[in-house]
């Protein structure tokens, strides 16, 4: 009997212990594949109405409620209406979401039929998923826009995240987390902010026959003062006059600031240009901006340097503090510099140049053709596939593309004494140039793709961070020796070359030249 028994309670242990390792997995298994549970008083979805959505994204989201309505929180469907009512302060399109047939819902929630319930909860959520994807991603792909592109897709998962939310306690601040947080976003936001406080403006387009200097008289000035007053750069005056006079020298001087102009007070074509942009279209300006900083790295990194291509300034922040600022110059219009983000890993000192295959094209070529000292005025080499230097004498236009064309180091090497590598399928970098009077220049798109950047060497000594082994002196006696020297870079410094034409500082909207005219065109795409 006692045996009997002793089996009797193995047993019962055994299956208990089943039961416990079956509940184990269960629990597992539960908590690697979270299903979205719904709350109290849900509706059943049906099916084939989501199908009809055609959206797999939608549908597989359903699925995972086992097809049962999720809105039922009123606070959150407020909060989320909300969000996409207000869209537009994130340069975005509340028609895109579908705001007015929402609303309409939303003021009739408590009379809606079941039929009319789901109809609801899934349309909130089609809308709610598009808009944390375009809040998170952008409206478009410049993938698909731009061939110069090199920057990581920023990946959402769209029904992780929205699992995420409903099981957040604050929807709001877990929505604003979505956003981008950049300064210059939060700049291009309020600079939104500030354009829309401008009154509507029926200016029609200034010109003028020649530049106006301080203190002439000319016809135009009456309508510069007005240009000039909406813009808030004038006082508004009870009457004007066609003098040039002092008080809208400043006006003008403060204008040109903003705009990235010469600030000499001269009245030219380009600040002519300028005075002539709409209200409207520099709200576009602000809103393609706002849609380019959504593509743009969501992390930087502790350290980085960013590039705004238009603006021809490098910016090298560490913690969220600006620690130097460096004039550069950039790719031309027929030479873009291309939209990349990568890391600096190697500093080049005395480097030398080999002929990049379109300059050779374009621009070495045809000077051979035309003087065949070119080469050796240039301080180029050439050299045949077996590595052979080639005679300029016996240099052939057939075989021209087939050399390789070197320009040695020294002072007069297109790149300058340094060079700074960042890993990239385009063959960029930072580099010196042998012409340094070119950064006084306002226009600097110049080069053929490439990043000229002032003082590089003070640049360059910050990177390498060793006060011993790289400071100005040390590397100073190795530029003098003209031999050409690899050292590696050991701080983790990213690195981003971005094109944004337009932001906010103190309240004053700043403005700079669209120099490869992307700003129309991207905004026709967006609304289109």
């Amino acid at each position: 009997m006692k045996t009997l028994v002793l089996i009797l309670l193995i047993c019962v242990t055994i299956s208990c212990k089943k039961e416990e390792l079956k509940s184990e997995v269960i629990l597992k298994n539960d908590i690697s594949n979270p299903p979205v549970l719904p709350e109290d008083k849900s509706v059943r979805i049906d099916s084939i109405l989501l199908t009809s959505f055609n959206n797999k994204t939608l549908f597989n989201f359903y699925k995972a409620t086992n097809y049962r309505t999720i809105w039922q929180s009123e606070d959150s469907r407020k909060i989320i209406l909300t969000e996409l009512l207000k869209s537009d302060e994130e340069g975005l399109n509340p028609e895109d979401y579908k705001v007015k047939t929402l609303s309409d819902f939303e003021k009739k929630s408590a009379t809606l039929n079941d039929s009319d319930l789901a109809k609801y909860d899934i349309l909130l959520t089609e809308s709610f998923q598009k808009y944390i994807s375009h809040l998170t991603n952008g409206t478009l792909n410049p993938r698909k826009l731009y061939k110069n592109w090199d920057l990581k897709e920023n990946y959402i998962d769209l029904n992780e995240t929205l699992t995420n939310l409903l099981d957040s306690d604050s929807l709001a601040d877990k929505i604003k987390q979505l956003k981008p947080n950049h300064i210059v976003y939060k700049r291009l936001k309020k600079a939104l902010k500030l354009i829309n406080t401008f009154p509507k403006d029926d200016f029609k387009a200034l010109k003028i026959a020649e530049i106006i200097a301080p203190n002439d008289t000319n016809p135009s000035i009456i309508d510069i003062k007005k240009r000039l007053t909406y813009w808030k750069e004038l006082q508004p005056q009870d009457s004007l006059t066609t003098i040039y006079d002092p008080e809208t020298i400043l006006a003008i001087k403060k204008f040109q600031s903003r705009h990235g102009l010469a600030i000499d007070g001269i009245i030219g074509p380009a600040t002519i240009s300028s005075l002539n942009f709409s209200k409207k279209q520099r709200m576009q300006q602000i809103i393609v901006n706002l849609e380019r900083w959504k593509w743009y790295p969501k992390e930087m990194g502790k350290e980085y340097i960013i590039i705004n291509i238009p603006d021809y300034r490098l910016t090298l922040i560490k913690e969220k503090d600006t620690l130097r600022t460096h004039r550069v110059i950039v790719g031309r219009a027929k030479r873009k510099t291309p939209i990349l983000s990568s890391k600096l890993t190697q500093v080049v000192f005395n480097p030398t140049w080999t002929v990049p295959p379109t300059i050779l094209l374009e621009d070495v070529i045809p000077a051979i053709l035309k003087n065949r000292s070119y080469l050796s005025e240039s301080n180029i080499k050439i050299y045949d596939r077996n590595g052979k230097i080639v005679s300029p004498y016996e240099w052939q236009l057939s075989q021209a593309q087939s050399y390789r064309y070197v320009q040695s180091p020294g002072t007069f090497n297109s790149l300058g004494m340094v060079k700074i590598i960042f890993p990239n399928r385009f063959s960029v970098y930072l580099h010196d140039t042998n012409h340094r009077d070119y950064f006084d220049k306002i226009d600097r798109s110049l080069s053929s793709g490439c990043v000229r950047v002032d003082n590089p060497l003070e640049l360059t000594e910050y990177l390498l961070n060793d006060a011993v082994n790289w400071n100005l002196e040390k590397i100073t006696t190795i530029l003098q020796n003209e031999k050409t020297k690899f050292v590696k870079i050991k701080k983790e410094v990213s690195f981003h070359l971005l094109y944004w034409t337009a932001w906010s500082e103190n309240n004053k909207l700043i403005f700079r030249d669209d120099i490869y005219n992307l700003d129309n065109d991207l905004y026709t795409k967006l609304r289109n």
